[in-house]
């Protein structure tokens, strides 16, 4: 602080923070007690006490106690309040409806719940489980001898649709994150300033047809109280070796960034972090923050650059901000982080860092901006070879293959990350994997990378979508056409051999409304096994999208998406390849055009930005071009490919 030597200076500064004072006392009021502020519920505002405190007997606090600015108090507080809720319910449940004696109350308590506030009653019984079952069939394969390539699958529809869904079986929890701002005048420092913000892991996804019942909170708190009932599949934990330290809830990260882009930090932990990691959020809640991206925005100033050029551009396509602002605001984190990676690079140190922050310029863009974007930025494709150079550094390919066989390991998380970008990037470019030899390896060992875990399709398969992009480039090399259908025939068989039981693919939803996770993966392969052999008969010399046995792949991929989540919240966005390969090869009446239509509705906007809306304005193009061709009589499509080079677009679709 710097001291005054007017009285008129002083006055004015107590009257300002006064009036401060004053706005913080109005904002309090406005956003309820601080009971239930720290349990993230809903207050009604109620005097001497609001509603939830009354009912569940909690001490209501309007006063700002002394526990809610320190992490540790305010966690031991949570405790008690929670074990005062479960002693309640055990007392009511013990109960069975018989007026409860007057004897003293736990402390901190008020008044007990009644029988016309609470219901135990509610969610006791347990439905069984009504999941739809769905065959798919093993597919022969013939590309020489036969114009059909495989056999047609069909699959039947879900049967079940949830009534509720249920936002997850895990708690949520809350991370404090403290901003640190210094303002220099003439190289001097003047002023420094701290602010911390709380930001909540729970989000509830809206309901088809209702909106989430905000005002039941003792449902949301007994579905917590039970969660471990829900979890019908055992979770594996610690899948992955992330590149820093355990990152506990109560941690309180402390992030330096200007005050002019705390909005923009604000918005990327509150809107971005939840679109970037889903399939790993949906496995183990809250990991996508606490074990990756909160401790590399602490730790990793060039990473940190990255998300808040993400941020930017995600708040001008979602909440169509327009003008110099926004975009100098992409532009200059973009170039910061372009120039500290360059930087780091000449330095040749802290390769796990710049690893970090170069995979996070690749695919965070696959989920924020839209397709008419021009500001300038560097192709992903350009970045990920200072990201190959940097694994190679790492040796973590080496490490990856040292893995196989051995118990309970745990794959670099960057690798897996890596692994991802580079399969599916390869297939963009019609190249090589650059860690093929890799994933061959792994393939033969039949040994995991995470993959399944970081993104939902299982490793074998993604291995071989590895392969089929080696064979691409090839035949894009002219590969002898013999050796191109004997090559396809082998893959054929190796995708048959990943084929699931039947029955496998299932409702991902279980009896309660909550995702099964492994349900969701095996769902999520079955779309990618079957995006796989249409991209590996696309490679047939003559391919003709318009046989019957073309046909039934994309169709058979268009059921499979029944069993998907849909809507803003669901996992479309995760499935972008896949509806790529078989939206490229559909006909006019084909059902997935269908499909395809009614999920970007359910969307909503979230359908227009990020690699889902790239698609989509892709595939409208891609139909357009081969539609009227094939109106003319023309069998001949183009390639998807091609009409990507030809609007200028060099996105990485994943």
């Amino acid at each position: 602080m710097v001291g005054t030597t007017t009285n008129a200076a002083a006055a004015a500064a107590a009257a300002a923070s006064a009036k401060q004072s004053t706005a913080k006392m109005h904002r309090r009021s406005r956003t309820g007690c601080f009971t239930c502020r720290l349990r993230r519920k809903k207050c009604d505002e109620g005097k001497p006490s609001c509603r939830a405190c009354k009912h569940l007997g909690l001490k209501c606090e309007y006063k700002r106690p002394m526990w809610w600015s320190n992490a540790g108090q305010r966690r031991d507080q949570k405790e008690l309040i929670k074990n005062i809720i479960k002693r309640t319910k055990l007392q009511e449940k013990n109960t069975q409806g018989i007026s409860m004696s007057a004897n003293t109350p736990p402390s901190l308590c008020h008044s007990l719940p009644t029988s016309d506030t609470y219901s135990e009653g509610f969610g006791c019984t347990r439905a069984p489980s009504v999941d739809s079952q769905i065959s798919l069939e093993n597919y022969n394969f013939n590309p020489i001898s036969t114009p059909d390539i495989f056999n047609s699958a069909s699959m039947p529809p879900p049967m079940f649709t949830p009534s509720f869904q249920h936002p997850g079986q895990f708690t949520p929890y809350e991370v404090d994150i403290k901003t640190e701002s210094q303002m220099f005048i003439d190289d001097v420092p003047t002023r420094r300033d701290s602010t911390i913000s709380t930001f909540s892991t729970y989000q509830a996804p809206p309901v088809v047809g209702q909106p989430f019942p905000t005002e039941n909170w003792i449902q949301q708190d007994y579905y917590e109280s039970r969660r471990e009932s829900y979890a019908e599949e055992p979770l594996d934990l610690q899948v992955f070796d992330f590149p820093h330290g355990s990152f506990s809830p109560s941690h309180q990260a402390t992030i330096q960034v200007d005050e002019c882009d705390q909005h923009l930090l604000n918005h990327f932990i509150e809107n971005v972090v939840r679109l970037i990691f889903p399939i790993l959020e949906v496995n183990q809640h809250g990991s996508a923050r606490s074990d990756v991206i909160l401790p590399a925005l602490e730790s990793n100033k060039t990473y940190l650059h990255c998300c808040l050029s993400v941020a930017a551009i995600h708040l001008k396509a979602t909440e169509r901000i327009q003008g110099e602002s926004i975009d100098q605001d992409i532009l200059r984190h973009r170039y910061s982080t372009v120039s500290e990676l360059c930087e780091a690079l000449n330095r040749d140190t802290d390769h796990a860092h710049i690893l970090e922050a170069t995979l996070g310029m690749i695919f965070f863009q696959c989920s924020v901006g839209r397709p008419n974007d021009s500001l300038p930025d560097i192709p992903w494709h350009q970045h990920f070879q200072a990201a190959t150079s940097l694994v190679h550094k790492l040796d973590y390919p080496a490490h990856l293959v040292a893995l196989n066989g051995q118990p309970h390991t745990r794959p670099p998380f960057n690798m897996t990350l890596a692994s991802w970008i580079d399969i599916l990037g390869a297939t963009m470019l019609g190249r090589t994997p650059a860690f093929a030899d890799t994933y061959r390896e792994k393939l033969i060992a039949d040994a995991p990378s995470g993959l399944i875990d970081l993104m939902g399709c299982e490793d074998r398969i993604m291995y071989l979508i590895s392969e089929i992009a080696c064979l691409e480039a090839l035949k894009l090399d002219n590969m002898d056409e013999v050796q191109l259908c004997a090559h396809i025939r082998v893959l054929g068989d190796q995708i048959s051999m990943t084929e699931p039981p039947p029955g496998s693919v299932a409702n991902a939803y279980s009896s309660t409304g909550a995702i099964r996770p492994k349900q969701l993966s095996r769902n999520m392969s079955a779309v990618f096994r079957l995006a796989a052999r249409i991209h590996l008969c696309s490679l047939v010399p003559d391919f003709d999208r318009t046989q019957g046995s073309i046909a039934n792949l994309v169709k058979a991929l268009s059921d499979a998406m029944d069993f998907i989540p849909a809507g803003p919240e669901g996992f479309d966005r995760s499935l972008v390849w896949p509806l790529l390969i078989a939206g490229s090869v559909s006909l006019p009446n084909s059902p997935f055009r269908k499909m395809f239509a009614d999920r970007a509705a359910r969307m909503g906007e979230a359908s227009e930005f990020g690699s889902f809306g790239r698609i989509k304005e892709l595939l409208k193009d891609v139909w357009r071009i081969n539609d009227d061709a094939l109106a003319n009589g023309d069998k001949q499509s183009v390639h998807w490919r091609d009409t990507m080079r030809q609007k200028g677009w060099d996105f990485l679709l994943i």
